[in-house]
């Protein structure tokens, strides 16, 4: 007897209806899985096996084909264990319906529990619309609900989910109020700037990076406080928007790293991987279909590389593309998978390898040829990505002893989010622009209007540090950034002169 129903395999953030097909015929005792399926896919004959026994019902004797279509699309992952095993019943008539208009994913454990799998939102996106209902592990229920108008029903074991198929036992649908979960408070600030002692420059640099989503260099000694202020950094940026939030979701999703009840991401993410982290999880990788890196679980959040010369080179070389791009292209055999990577680059580094070069009290022990060795660790087209460097110097022991103050980062975030207004305003109808970071060519050159001192001062800064084009793109998009901040239409003087100065910092770099 044959059986059809619908499944679902994640594709980057994304998901592809999968039909699983399913013949039982006489002969010898055989039980196959074809349709290109991954290791963990085939594994699953032993466990639908076993589930099926312990759950009270029969496995059937004869030769077992279970085909996962399209053919030509590799299939990874333990969420097509359910959806193969209720297709077996079906097949024997164990479950009476011959059609099932429902979507099913899920993990069978050898007992005949189901278990919670990855990608249940994305999987879910997909099946709106093209089934009367969504089964899932009763873990996932309200991640599914959460992405689909189709009816989600919560199933915690094989036999439970036989019985409801038959008809012999109810299970109530899932409603959740996605609006309510949507639009929920934003969480409350981690890391608040008024923590941090001193280092005003710093701060404002922070402020500019947020405001204008600008990748940013912090360089100083050991202790200044460039960790610290670079966690602040996330708590800066405006809150997520639905569709932000519902995009980094699936990306977690994807990944298997939603948390407990956390269904949907609602703080920006902070990544911080160590120096030793591989090309492949910096960018993503992994055997079959690959899954996302670093840069895209940073997706609409902060990129921390602290110790920045310390990350192997063609881990930052590779870094280049998705920072003008703000998408990752992987492709394997047989396979590609786009993911976005739209983050903001915070990182951090000493100015000599001892650490101490300039510094006002220890006195650095680097030889010229080690410090020029350390600066060509990060090559010149690396850092013309780089928009904001900043010095953190030592802090005095004034400032040490200072009882907590300056701005807090709740002002900050309103200071932002207005320039930010100012920003989407501006960039209506454009796509894929949505922040001065991204702004280039005609448009660029449109909502970048300088008076002629603003005009003659970048001039001579361009002739003066022998800046690239890219880096003269730079220099007048922080000003950009700089005026929506003051709310000022046309740029002066003064947001140009800060924008230099913010670039001149970081010059010496490439040598």
């Amino acid at each position: 007897m044959f059986a059809r129903l619908l499944s679902g395999a994640v594709l980057g953030i994304d998901a592809r209806l999968i039909e699983v097909q399913c013949d039982v015929s006489g002969g010898l005792p055989q039980f196959q899985v074809v349709g290109l399926p991954e290791k963990e896919v085939s594994e699953s004959r032993e466990r639908i096996r076993s589930a099926i026994k312990n759950s009270g019902l029969t496995f059937p004797a004869g030769r077992i084909t279970a085909n996962l279509a399209p053919a030509d699309l590799r299939k990874e992952g333990v969420g097509f264990d359910v959806p193969i095993a209720v297709a077996i019943l079906i097949a024997s008539a164990q479950i009476r319906s011959p059609t099932v208009k429902y979507l099913l994913v899920g993990e069978l454990a050898l007992n005949g529990e189901i278990r919670s799998v990855r990608g249940v939102l994305p999987i879910a996106v997909a099946a709106s619309g093209n089934v009367e209902g969504v089964i899932v592990p009763e873990g996932n229920a309200i991640e599914a609900a959460l992405a689909t108008d189709s009816a989600v029903y919560p199933v915690r074991t094989l036999r439970e989910l036989t019985a409801f198929l038959n008809g012999e036992a109810e299970i109530a649908a899932l409603h959740v109020d996605r609006e309510e979960i949507l639009r929920c408070e934003p969480p409350p600030i981690e890391r608040d700037l008024a923590d941090v002692r001193g280092q005003p420059q710093a701060k404002r640099a922070l402020e500019v990076a947020a405001a204008g989503g600008h990748n940013l260099l912090m360089i100083g000694p050991p202790g200044a406080g460039k960790s610290l202020l670079a966690r602040c950094l996330p708590d800066l940026l405006p809150p997520l928007t639905v569709d932000e939030a519902l995009e980094v979701t699936k990306i977690y999703s994807s990944a298997g790293l939603l948390e407990g009840s956390d269904v949907l991401v609602r703080r920006r993410p902070f990544r911080a991987p160590h120096q030793t982290i591989s090309y492949a999880g910096m960018v993503g990788g992994g055997h079959g279909v690959p899954g996302p890196g670093e840069i895209s679980l940073a997706h609409h959040g902060v990129l921390f590389l602290d110790e920045l010369p310390e990350f192997d080179r063609r881990v930052l070389e590779t870094l280049r593309q998705p920072l003008e791009d703000r998408t990752i292209l992987l492709s394997r055999a047989g396979v590609s998978v786009r993911y976005p990577a739209s983050f903001t680059l915070a990182a951090a580094m000493n100015p000599c390898p001892c650490g101490y070069l300039g510094d006002s009290v220890q006195p650095c022990r680097c030889t010229v040829q080690s410090i020029r060795r350390y600066r060509r660790r990060l090559s010149g087209p690396f850092l013309d990505r780089i928009d904001l460097f900043v010095e953190v110097p030592r802090l005095s022991p004034e400032e040490l002893l200072a009882a907590r103050g300056g701005m807090e980062s709740s002002r900050v975030r309103t200071n932002v989010a207005a320039a930010r207004a100012r920003q989407w305003r501006r960039l209506q109808g454009e796509p894929g622009c949505f922040s001065n970071a991204q702004l280039d060519g005609d448009l660029l050159d449109a909502v970048c209007e300088m008076d002629s001192s603003a005009r003659s001062l970048l001039k001579r800064a361009v002739s003066r540090f022998g800046l690239s084009a890219r880096a003269h793109v730079r220099i007048v998009r922080v000003a950009r950034t700089i005026g929506d901040l003051e709310g000022a239409e046309k740029l002066s003087a003064e947001h140009v002169a800060e924008a230099v100065q913010y670039r001149a910092t970081g010059e010496p770099m490439g040598e």
